[in-house]
């Protein structure tokens, strides 16, 4: 496992939970709102975090937290992620997982094996515009795939998807159209939030948040637009 880094509690990353956050390093997607740039490009990578050392920091708050967050970059790169999961789950808590979708075999492993408690899909872009979006080419297949395995895995889970100035208020009515043809009943929307070195013309523009809100609360069970002004509606 290469983890870039390790973030010991949180309140928010898992849902409902008290949390850890596990960040790997290396990501096949080059999406230009990312908030993690040092998880993505090599030559920003930090040493690794040895696994020995979040696992025994893990065994020690045992009883004081939920879950363990595994995030990135993207984690299905990490060829090791199972028996990384394993180690978690043997100290008794529970996995929240984040994945691009990109890789559906690793994902259904995972999901056969029982190491999962809910998984957080990042619905890039309508899938005509994928490419587009993430910088690099896409098997949309794959995201379709990795869609549809969560579903039927029964397990809790959400899509969700970064609005920021690459996505009009017409492409986010899109994706919600696309999710609700593959069965999706869980989406949050996250507001771009800009970052100390990030672009500058990455924040949205001409968003109807209103409308957004109004076609969300219509198609979703589960649903929310996070990080206005701190706010989840």
């Amino acid at each position: 496992m290469h983890i870039g880094g390790f973030q010991r509690f949180s309140l928010i990353d898992y849902p409902g939970k008290v949390s850890a956050v596990v960040f790997t390093q290396g990501c096949n997607f080059r999406c230009p709102y990312c908030h993690n740039p040092e998880l993505v490009n090599p030559e920003l990578f930090n040493k690794p975090i040895p696994v020995e050392e979040i696992l025994s920091f893990l065994e020690r708050r045992k009883g004081l937290m939920d879950g363990v967050v595994i995030t990135g970059g993207e984690p299905l790169l990490q060829p090791d992620v199972k028996d990384f999961i394993k180690g978690i789950k043997k100290t008794g808590y529970l996995v929240k997982f984040d994945t691009n979708g990109s890789n559906p075999a690793m994902l259904e492993h995972l999901l056969k094996e029982g190491l999962l408690d809910y998984i957080a899909i990042d619905y890039k872009a309508p899938l005509r515009a994928y490419r587009k979006i993430t910088g690099v080419v896409v098997k949309t297949q794959n995201i379709k795939r990795s869609i549809e395995l969560v579903i039927s895995s029964e397990i809790l889970y959400e899509m969700r998807t970064t609005i920021f100035n690459g996505l009009s208020t017409d492409s986010l009515i899109e994706m919600m159209m696309e999710l609700c043809t593959l069965r999706v009943k869980s989406y949050f929307l996250q507001m771009f939030v800009p970052w100390p070195g990030c672009r500058k013309d990455l924040s949205p523009i001409d968003i109807n948040i209103n409308y957004l809100l109004q076609n969300i609360e219509y198609r979703f069970w589960r649903y929310g637009i996070r990080n206005i002004n701190g706010t989840i509606f």
